[in-house]
């Protein structure tokens, strides 16, 4: 008989158990605490889109688009893309399901998404994120309040310390309209010595040629004239209120005047905490003010913030999580006794109890076996002289054990 070969994960994809799961849980756990505390409604959008979705949202020119995306015709003949971000599909959301009657709208969202890039320490093709958006607000505020949640999340992760909030400013529509002429004007003396990407860039999106990472574009575009030469009145008002309301909320902050995003729609705050402890890939969240987002879906002018973080890269960063410990683990030291370790089980979980029962192999092995296992509480259930007998052990400095052996003496009295 042919031996039947075991199918493999497929690359770029991940299994997350044990310690790593532990820290993936934490994660998400504590964005829950912390969007509560800053009363973010929770949402939930499809994993998949029409391709156009993304197409006009992200950029036609980005890596994103034209490398990077999973996109399949269904059998309906549809072009299809499995979402490489959650910012383009909550914004169409916005505007297919009549949310605008809810602006300012505050919302979160988790989950995976999909890029076909090449894997490496912290990035898979699956990966996850969490994200954060604020649509309907056209003041700084709203761009303070997502920072500060972003800072509170760090802190309540106890990641804070070596990452490094840093903040520029886009301007607004004329601010970037005279910064990119002067970009180009600066870039087109150099076009010779540009990468070939960045010739590409210089026709499409010359602001993107700011952040290469190739050497021969890197004089070029450190050399390259700064925002704020340009920045009107109005955009320099903006951002100085953003950096004001970040110094009352106690969130620190570094000015980076070469952090950009390329995208037109994009508009005055730019930001990213960055961390020196995973290499290359030191940024664990970003976001920026995308003001004509929507627009570009078709619909009205609708000002938007947000951010998303990777669930990867911020467990990477996250100190080994403590073993869970079971709050009772039952011994069931006799057959005979089985029916009311069930009972016990449910009678426990019920008040609220995480328990598990170790019945099987040998009884006289169980009690030792059930002792091994990390719980505050030890229970045997025995049957002496034909009668059942509980009996409960805690661990020093816990009170739990008096619950639990009311618990029980209430199952006993009910079999009796």
């Amino acid at each position: 008989m042919a031996r039947i070969e075991t199918p493999k994960r497929i690359r770029g994809t991940q299994d997350i158990f044990g310690d790593e799961q532990r820290r993936f849980a934490r994660v998400l756990e504590a964005f829950e605490k912390v969007r509560r505390l800053y009363a973010f409604q929770r949402v939930d959008i499809p994993v998949f889109e029409e391709t156009q979705v993304f197409a006009r949202s992200i950029g036609e020119t980005t890596d994103v688009v034209s490398k990077e995306m999973y996109s399949f015709e269904d059998r309906g003949g549809d072009s299809v893309t499995l979402r490489p971000e959650f910012t383009a599909g909550i914004c169409r959301a916005y505007l297919t399901e009549g949310w605008q009657q809810y602006t300012p709208l505050k919302l979160v969202t988790s989950g995976a998404v999909f890029r076909y890039e090449r894997p490496q320490k912290g990035r898979y093709r699956q990966f996850h994120q969490i994200d954060a958006e604020v649509i309907g607000a056209a003041e700084p505020a709203a761009d303070v309040e997502l920072l500060a949640f972003a800072d509170q999340l760090l802190n309540e992760l106890g990641i804070a310390e070596g990452v490094t909030l840093q903040l520029n400013t886009l301007g607004d529509a004329e601010t970037r309209d005279a910064w990119r002429g002067a970009l180009v004007s600066h870039f087109e003396k150099h076009r010779g010595d540009l990468s070939e990407d960045s010739v590409v860039r210089l026709d499409k999106n010359p602001m993107r040629i700011l952040d290469s990472k190739d050497p021969r574009d890197r004089p070029i575009a450190d050399a390259a004239p700064d925002i704020d030469a340009h920045l009107t009145s109005e955009a320099g008002a903006f951002f100085e209120a953003v950096t004001k309301g970040l110094d009352a909320a106690g969130v620190k902050w570094t000015r980076n005047s070469r952090l950009v995003r390329g995208l037109d729609y994009y508009r005055h705050t730019a930001f990213e905490f960055v961390t020196d402890r995973l290499g290359a890939q030191g940024t664990v969240l970003a976001g920026g003010r995308y003001d004509g987002l929507i627009e570009a879906l078709g619909g009205p002018h609708t000002p938007g913030v947000g951010w998303a973080a990777g669930v990867e890269r911020l467990a990477m960063l996250l100190e080994e999580p403590a073993a869970s410990v079971l709050d009772v683990i039952v011994a069931v030291e006799d057959d005979q006794a089985i029916g009311i370790g069930h009972r016990s089980l449910r009678t426990l979980r019920d008040a609220g109890f995480s328990a598990e029962m170790i019945a099987t192999g040998s009884p006289r092995k169980r009690f030792d076996k059930a002792s091994k296992v990390m719980a505050k509480v030890l229970v045997s259930i025995n049957v002496v002289e034909d009668r059942f007998v509980i009996n409960t052990r805690s661990v020093p400095g816990t009170l739990e054990a008096e619950r639990v052996t009311a618990l029980l003496s209430a199952v006993l009295e009910a079999v009796r």
